[in-house]
């Protein structure tokens, strides 16, 4: 259980960016009103949930440890605990311009840009292999995959795929999970070469997007930008058990994830400003907590103990302390600044993130919230990856160790 656990948080942080008809349970829970927490000015929410019970059992023995055990899912995830697959790749960073369809290369040391090169139309994310030796840059209306050799920092011929508009991998390794998010599918794939092995369709989940896993690696949760709701999907049967409607569908659901103890799930709400505190078990609503208008992306620190929360209209990041479930500290970049998508560098010490509307990438000191850098990069800049990135790894096909 502990191994499954630590490979379901890697694969959740390397699939962020650095990502045939479904069953469709009909069995509901009533609706009920779920109380805010104090102090973020914001209205109780009515939250729905499909839910088959027959599921529901066994999501609660899957999904949360014993009681009184330790769990830290991001407990390999420290500090300079890289994989030696990893050790000799440089320290970049690989920013992906959607309106410029290219690729920005940055030197983490220099904080230069170093290279630039061309991709399919519209990238949107870069997602590390599950084996850390490639990269992919998600081209979602180009249909296409463009493969990094992250040793070299340079791009390989495409691979056709439909509408990669994000990208994951199962923590057991067995599948690439394609977010076809124009086709309101997730394509399960094979995670060398690509092929289509099932399509989910998910007609409830207008605007999928991004997506974590369980502490057991069993579900899914994915965020539906714009039908203001979650989906929860059993991987094993590779179907959507459950679904929850936010704010009475008047949300913008954006990243996803886990805390440390697995017993939180937080999605980000770009229309509420604030991030949603779910319970992974029951699949209900507990809080919101406000951060600033345009909440975007979730990076947890590398210590685990605080969650960087991206405000991209208020051109701020929130700190939230994952014991307390409070803002800390609010670091604010001089306007005009749009941070959006990015990650952590592996020694903790910087968090990269786009502005998406300022064609710039923002470098943060963690330890103070000081502003490094802010570089010049193409246009629409993205879901940007932070590499090498924590993580021990294992020969054969047994994938990630943690």
């Amino acid at each position: 259980m502990a191994r499954a656990c630590a490979l379901a948080a890697l694969l959740a942080l390397l699939g962020a960016g650095c990502g045939s008809g479904a069953h469709v349970a009909t069995s509901k829970h009533a609706s009920g009103e779920t109380s805010q927490r104090s102090g973020t000015g914001v209205p109780n929410q009515r939250t729905t949930s499909t839910v088959p019970r027959r599921v529901t059992q066994t999501n609660a023995s899957a999904k949360v440890p014993d009681s009184g055990a330790t769990l830290n899912i991001y407990s390999a995830d420290g500090a300079g605990d890289l994989s030696p697959v990893v050790r000799g790749d440089p320290p970049l960073v690989y920013v992906p311009n959607s309106a410029s369809n290219t690729v920005t290369v940055i030197s983490q040391k220099t904080f230069k840009v170093i290279a630039e090169f061309p991709t399919g139309a519209l990238p949107q994310h870069v997602t590390p292999s599950y084996n850390l030796r490639t990269l992919y840059v998600d081209n979602d209306a180009g249909n296409s995959l463009t493969p990094i050799n992250p040793r070299t920092g340079r791009p390989a011929p495409p691979i056709p795929v439909e509408d990669p508009y994000n990208l994951y991998f199962t923590p057991d390794g067995r599948y690439a999970i394609v977010v076809a998010e124009r086709l309101q599918r997730l394509d399960f794939r094979d995670p060398r070469t690509m092929r289509l092995i099932f399509s989910l369709s998910v007609p409830m989940c207008v605007g999928v997007d991004h997506m974590d896993f369980s502490p057991g690696g069993r579900y899914a949760y994915a965020s539906c930008e714009f039908a203001g709701r979650m989906i929860e999907i059993d991987l094993k049967a590779r179907r959507v058990i459950r679904s929850l409607l936010l704010a009475g569908g008047n949300s913008s659901p954006q990243d996803v994830k886990l805390s440390p103890d697995g017993r939180m799930l937080y999605t980000a709400d770009q229309a509420g400003g604030g991030i949603w505190e779910i319970n992974p078990v029951t699949f209900r609503v507990e809080g919101f907590l406000r951060t600033g208008p345009g909440a975007h992306g979730l990076y947890p620190s590398r210590d685990a103990t605080e969650l960087y929360v991206s405000n991209r209209a208020a051109g701020s990041i929130s700190v939230v302390s994952f014991e307390t479930r409070h803002v800390v500290a609010t670091w604010r970049i001089p306007l005009p600044a749009s941070p959006d998508m990015g990650g952590v560098s592996a020694n903790g010490d910087t968090l990269w993130l786009s502005g998406r509307y300022n064609a710039e990438v923002y470098a943060i000191d963690t330890r103070t919230g000081r502003l490094r850098a802010r570089i010049p990069v193409g246009e629409g800049p993205h879901g940007l990856c932070v590499w090498p990135q924590p993580g021990r790894y294992s020969l054969g096909h047994t994938g990630i160790m943690r």
